[in-house]
């Protein structure tokens, strides 16, 4: 829907396109970042601005929104809950409500209704394992996205560690999908009370009508407190389900990690309103259950009790009891639990024996290594900035933002030594890189030095931190690739861009002695691309860099030792470059809608030996972040999906949804690929077919909205560690990652 008269021209410095509605707190509009990425921004109405009890309220809905950055929520990318209008960013999220579609085309049924519960019930998970209770799950609040259903809108949401307000003298919620509790007791109201929501719109969902609906709102209260839930018309795998949800008894419900089991083992298709039967899958129900309410070793708390048997069996103990009967009858027979896996990864047999054995196989801790977690700051506190970091045997080197370099012991996450950059750092600009004994990184002037070089390249001693050398630098890496990257280490040497952006200078990285110098060739600005050993030369006209728009760059081998650059290899751009697969430099071919980055379209594979770039078109534009490991190509996208390409053919190899918006990675690890956050959320995948074999829970309060942001994650033998926002560092044992919930 288009603007209105009165509506604001921009909010925030983001331009507005649409409204896309409007509520009894706020109007949300939609608007684009600088980059083109589509936000939805949540505009408070004026009315509300003085109220100072609803900006709590507000400031409570930002920062519980900030906390929460699974793959089924809409991520923050800004807000300002202390403007005088108050205002909040998030990525926008295309599609229906699951209010409109089912006004529109009826209740769901089969596969789809399946993946709505399952991707409802994973929502739940990562806001519950983050401390947040939603308190308004409800139909106008699930948005059906093409990579699934999302849940927005943490209006009335809380901590749930906190007693925070309830707006005085007022219920808030909408009664067909609150739990008994919210509307007895709203203040004391816990995750239980999502799970109660949950159920009621798995409800909704199949048949069209909630489970309490009445003639007015006051009845629906009365029976939702009260009365028995209407589910006649619910298939019977599902309404076995819902009513563990929708029990009175806070305690008598599933947690939402419970339930995703539950959901995950009902039948595919799972049928349509008034339905009912065992059907396909029956059994398996009923071994799962069984599974879940009889404790096993793997499911010990660490003092001898099965921790989700017990708990599960306590609080299902009455509905189950018919259920596990049969169930124990059927593996008694059958064998059917001994099939099932305990951990999460859903493999059994040959598979599932694979990567148990490259588990247990592989590199050992180094001595004395203890899980650790640390803030680096540099010497300005105020910026609120990401490392990168690389590992050397038991060392770990970092840098970026107001850190030009620090050395971390991996073993514990002390600090050796930290060298400060003071002044305000380009976005981007990380850590350059480490040779055996020496550690490059990058150092801008303070704002009191107008005299200093703006960005300078510093060389510091890996054993003790002492300033070695330091050079000016030049900052057109990123009009050229697409990466900000002005220096590389290649080998024991250093290549930089010289302060004028004329030529390149290699020097000795610990003597910072000048190997050879070579000028750009004429009319033209490059930026250094190093892939695997090879060093090449990535060039543009100075017309597209003055323009900073790239179409049709050029690439160049560079000789290590003489500086020498070979022919031209033209590429057809714009074009990121993005690592090496079987000799060639792989690029990434990018999709534009104006100037706006929409993602990319297509693989360009330029091969120094055969003097070739051959192409490949992409079966669909991939949106997000993208990296390479062992060769393939990997593209997270914002939402948390991850899809592999075959950089030789464009094929899709595989596509997995995570839990991680807007990671990074891939990194390589023991049998595992790594990606992570800005809020240090990672998530671990089978190289093979992207399985999941574990994540983790946010360790930072960072945004999700970065794209094209280079791997947060380093791997030292077993030792994963991770830089996350505001300079924080963390790093656990890859075999024994940190327990999520």
């Amino acid at each position: 829907m288009s603007l209105r008269g009165g509506d604001p021209v921009e909010i925030g410095g983001y331009p507005l396109e649409a409204r896309l509605g409007s509520g009894g707190m706020g109007t949300v509009f939609l608007a684009r970042t600088s980059s083109g990425r589509p936000v939805a921004i949540k505009l408070i109405h004026q009315q509300f601005a003085g109220d100072d009890e609803f900006r709590i309220r507000f400031r409570q809905e930002v920062a519980a929104a900030r906390r929460v950055s699974g793959a089924f929520t809409a991520a923050v990318v800004d807000a300002a809950p202390e403007a005088e209008q108050p205002w909040m960013a998030t990525a926008y999220i295309e599609g229906q409500t699951l209010a409109q579609r089912i006004a529109a085309d009826g209740p769901l049924d089969g596969a789809e209704l399946r993946r709505l519960a399952i991707g409802l019930a994973e929502a739940l998970r990562d806001i519950h394992r983050v401390g947040v209770v939603h308190r308004d799950l409800k139909p106008s609040n699930v948005v059906l996205s093409p990579e699934g259903p999302r849940v927005i809108d943490f209006g009335i949401s809380r901590a749930a560690d906190q007693q925070t307000l309830t707006m005085t003298g007022r219920v808030i919620g909408t009664p067909p999908f609150m739990s008994p509790e919210q509307l007895q007791a709203p203040r004391g109201v816990g995750p239980p009370s999502d799970v109660f929501s949950l159920g009621t719109l798995l409800v909704y969902s199949v048949t069209g009508h909630g489970p309490f609906d009445a003639d007015s709102p006051y009845m629906t209260a009365y029976q939702v407190v009260h009365e028995e839930p209407s589910l006649g018309a619910v298939p019977t795998a599902l309404r076995v389900v819902v009513e563990s949800c929708l029990d009175k008894d806070p305690e008598g419900r599933p947690s939402a990690d419970e339930l995703l089991v539950l959901l995950r083992d009902l039948p595919a298709d799972l049928g349509g309103a008034g339905e009912s039967g065992a059907g396909p899958g029956r059994t398996r129900d009923m071994i799962t259950q069984h599974h879940l309410a009889t404790p096993t070793p793997a499911a010990t708390d660490g003092s001898g009790k099965g921790a989700a048997g017990t708990l599960l069996g306590r609080r299902l103990r009455g509905r189950w009891r018919p259920v596990l009967a049969a169930a124990v009858a059927v593996a008694a027979i059958g064998g059917g639990v001994a099939a099932l896996t305990v951990g999460g990864t859903g493999k059994s047999g040959a598979a599932g024996k694979a990567d148990s054995a490259a588990a247990t196989q592989g590199p050992a801790l180094p001595d004395g290594f203890e899980p650790w977690r640390k803030s680096v700051l540099g010497g300005r506190e105020d910026i609120p900035d990401e490392l990168r970091c690389v590992a050397r045997e038991d060392a770990v080197f970092c840098g970026g933002g107001s850190v030009v370099a620090t050395r971390i012991d991996a073993r514990d996450g002390s600090r050796v030594w930290t060298a400060n950059s003071s002044g305000v750092p380009m976005q981007g600009m990380h850590l350059v890189g480490a040779t055996d004994d020496t550690v490059l990184g990058y150092r801008f002037a303070a704002e009191d030095a107008p005299q200093d070089p703006p960005v300078e390249v510093v060389a510091v001693d890996a054993v003790n931190g002492r300033e070695l050398w330091s050079v000016p630098s030049g900052a057109q890496s990123t009009a050229v690739t697409g990466r900000t990257q002005d220096a590389v280490v290649a080998g024991s040497a250093v290549v930089t861009v010289d302060a004028s952006n004329s030529r390149f200078e290699a020097r000795d990285a610990h003597s910072g002695d000048v190997t050879w110098r070579t000028a750009f060739p004429a009319g033209t600005q490059c930026a250094p691309v190093t892939a695997g050993s090879q060093l090449f030369a990535m060039c543009a006209t100075n017309a597209e860099v003055d323009a900073l728009e790239v179409r049709h760059p050029v690439l160049h081998t560079v000789d290590p030792a003489s500086g020498t650059l070979g022919r031209p290899l033209a590429v057809d751009g714009p074009a990121v470059p993005v690592g090496v697969a079987d000799g060639s430099l792989v690029l990434l071919q990018e999709h534009l809608e104006g100037p706006a980055l929409t993602g990319y379209d297509g693989v360009a594979r330029a091969d120094p030996a055969s003097r070739k770039v051959t192409y490949s078109r992409l079966a669909k534009t991939y949106a997000g972040t993208p990296g390479m490991a062992d060769g393939t190509l990997y593209i997270s996208g914002q939402t948390g999906l991850v899809t592999a390409i075959d950089p030789a053919t464009g094929r899709k190899e595989w596509s997995r949804q995570t839990g991680v918006e807007g990671a990074s990675g891939p990194a390589e690890g023991e049998g595992a690929l790594y990606f992570s956050s800005a809020t240090g959320r990672v998530v671990a995948l089978s190289p093979r077919d992207g399985t999941p074999l574990w994540s983790t829970d946010p360790q930072a309060d960072g945004l999700t909205g970065e794209q094209g942001a280079s791997s947060r994650v380093t791997v030292a033998g077993r030792v994963v560690i991770v830089a996350a926002a505001g300079n924080t560092l963390f790093a656990f044992d890859g075999q024994k990652p940190p327990k999520s919930g």
